[in-house]
């Protein structure tokens, strides 16, 4: 990693205890204290629009995205060609080289995936992961996340818009709204929304949703085996029984579809 994101990394030692696993992500110079209550504030979807642009092309500045010929980003151009759209979302993919094993969707359809999640899954379960994560962002669930990270955070003291132009954003803001994004947790009601329109979105792509069941499954080994979760699980699982559940839900949708299960490589 380059000296300049392990510098903006120390910057960011500050941060939560909760959130050890990020050891190479750069949230850079986030170091804001509690969060408060929001004050009332108007947010223009061109406005949010221009917030997560902002934050999105400040995350890819500050960390290692590898390159086009790259055996990773090689990896998953291939495994998302053709995936294009979600519900009307434009849908771009990149991959950044650390060491946690995570990936996150921003409400532009920008989902982001970490070379050590990569490692440890099959294309398949990548795949799987892939989709659970669109899902979010279809289902706006993303966007809601993002719009109350602001009023809670970078524009908790009343900071907003003039003239319809979004107010620009301080390094050590836009490291606390890179945070929320990769750290989103989100209600089991909309984590359910997400496996299901994430299981149509792969089914209707022509990829098999099989995937996303033996994403959780590999998940679930690795919390019963090592005893600790990786930031993917914590985030994305509020309990073990809860992921239980989600897998024997989504492998009766696939055997009630007939779809075959391909066993992991």
């Amino acid at each position: 990693m380059k000296s300049s994101v392990i510098k903006a990394f120390v910057a960011a030692a500050t941060i939560a205890v909760a959130m050890p696993a990020m050891a190479q992500f750069n949230v850079g110079k986030a170091i804001g204290a509690g969060v408060k209550a929001a004050k009332a504030a108007t947010l223009t979807d061109e406005q949010m629009a221009a917030y997560v642009k902002e934050s999105v092309d400040w995350m890819d500045a500050n960390n290692p995205v590898t390159p086009d010929d790259d055996p990773y980003t090689i990896r998953l151009k291939k495994l998302t060609d053709g995936l294009t759209e979600a519900d009307g979302i434009p849908l771009n993919f990149k991959v950044y080289r650390v060491i946690d094993v995570n990936a996150f969707a921003c409400p532009d359809g920008s989902v982001r995936v970490f070379s050590s999640l990569m490692d440890i899954m099959s294309d398949d379960e990548l795949l799987g992961i892939i989709g659970h994560e669109i899902g979010h962002v279809a289902k706006r669930h993303s966007k809601k996340a993002f719009r109350t990270e602001l009023l809670t955070g970078a524009l908790k003291d009343g900071v907003s818009a003039a003239g319809g132009v979004a107010a620009k954003l301080s390094d050590s803001q836009l490291g606390q709204l890179s945070q929320g994004l990769v750290n989103s947790k989100f209600s089991q009601k909309q984590e359910k929304e997400a496996d299901d329109y994430g299981y149509e979105f792969l089914k209707e792509n022509g990829k098999n949703p099989w995937g996303m069941v033996q994403a959780f499954e590999k998940f679930q080994k690795m919390e019963d085996e090592a005893g600790a979760k990786p930031t993917y699980i914590d985030r994305m699982f509020s309990s073990h029984p809860e992921t239980v559940a989600r897998i024997k839900r989504m492998t009766e949708r696939c055997q009630k579809d007939g779809i075959a299960r391909q066993e992991s490589k």
